[in-house]
């Protein structure tokens, strides 16, 4: 359950620079919930000198922190694999005209 409430915060934050949200654009690789509720999120972002390189996980941090009953949470960046546009969803390719 936490975990859906996770995703559901992550698609409502975005890229500044792309107008869709960071879940539907494949820049989460993965969100696990332990057993003592802690949050474990490791992302991309386009490249490493995104502008939102330390503003982003930032935001992300603090905005699943605040999801009722999660306890600590770390988010790491990484960049292997390199993000591509490929990873995007259908959704977001649309959203893109990109189809």
């Amino acid at each position: 359950m936490i975990r859906e409430e996770v995703i559901n915060v992550l698609k409502e934050i975005y890229d500044p620079e792309i107008p869709v949200n960071i879940w539907e654009l494949g820049f989460v690789y993965k969100v696990e919930v332990n057993a003592n509720n802690d949050v474990y999120i490791l992302m991309t972002l386009t490249a490493p000198n995104c502008p939102v390189a330390e503003s982003l996980p930032m935001e992300v941090q603090t905005r699943v922190q605040m999801i009722k009953d999660v306890n600590k949470v770390v988010v790491d960046i990484t960049f292997d694999p390199p993000w591509e546009m490929s990873m995007m969803s259908d959704a977001a390719r649309i959203e893109l005209g990109l189809f």
